[in-house]
């Protein structure tokens, strides 16, 4: 009954929640909305180094339903975005988030699907290669899947794409600033597990005690490198809609 499942979903979601706060992901920044409810996290995504969103401060709202984690969450940009697989309205076009339907109209295996074994840090990753790699299969903006297109197509000669993506990176520093939050730049920086410190703290972000000076200095010298902190992730389920 729906008593039962939501006490189900709050248990997994406070599990959840717990884990991410102890071992948090790199890259993201994860509280709730109000903190009587579960249903509602404020996910704020900085831009990975080395990618045209390097240095950017991206906010985003996750809504769970009462029957999580049997059905998918919905995840919503607040900052405005222009990406081939997300709305006008900041929705993120996924297949992790869509239903496990058999619905072959629409090119995904119900494999690629949201499934219980889900969970946010599954759709975290998924949203951030989603950025630096987007499906223009059956795009949600079909503008920004041609200017895209063309951009990879010319190997960045056709520059219309990037430019519009670091003028809104640049757009975000004022938002990073009001909220007392710096923005990592560098792959040192951003390899950094940022915890969010309990709610008593005046303190917005404890970046710097919280990693050791040795993690840092092996970190610096990889600086051209591709994203490392991701090497070890499964790419797969990352197919769009």
């Amino acid at each position: 009954n729906a008593q039962d499942s939501s006490k189900a979903s709050q248990k997994a979601l406070m599990m959840e929640l717990k884990s991410l706060q102890e071992q948090p992901l790199e890259g993201f920044r994860i509280t709730l909305v109000t903190e009587s409810d579960l249903y509602n996290w404020q996910v704020a995504i900085f831009g990975p180094p080395n990618t045209l969103y390097e240095g950017g401060y991206f906010k985003a709202h996750i809504k769970f339903p009462v029957d999580y984690p049997y059905s998918p969450p919905t995840f919503r940009f607040l900052t405005k975005m222009w990406h081939p697989n997300i709305y006008e309205n900041g929705d993120v076009c996924i297949s992790i988030l869509h239903p496990p339907v058999d619905d072959p109209q629409s090119g995904e295996l119900p494999s690629e699907r949201w499934n219980p074994t889900q969970n946010v840090r599954t759709i975290l990753l998924s949203v951030i290669s989603l950025l630096n790699e987007p499906n223009t299969f059956s795009p949600a903006n079909v503008d920004a899947s041609v200017m895209f297109r063309k951009w990879r197509d010319s190997k960045g000669k056709d520059k219309e794409y990037a430019e519009i993506i670091r003028k809104q990176v640049l757009s975000t520093a004022a938002e990073a600033e009001r909220d007392g939050v710096k923005v990592p730049t560098t792959l040192a920086e951003y390899c950094v597990q940022t915890r969010v410190p309990s709610q008593d703290s005046s303190s917005d972000l404890l970046y710097d005690d919280l990693y050791d000076d040795d993690m840092e200095q092996e970190d610096e010298e990889d600086d051209d490198s591709e994203l490392e902190c991701y090497d070890d992730q499964d790419d797969s389920g990352n197919e769009e809609s």
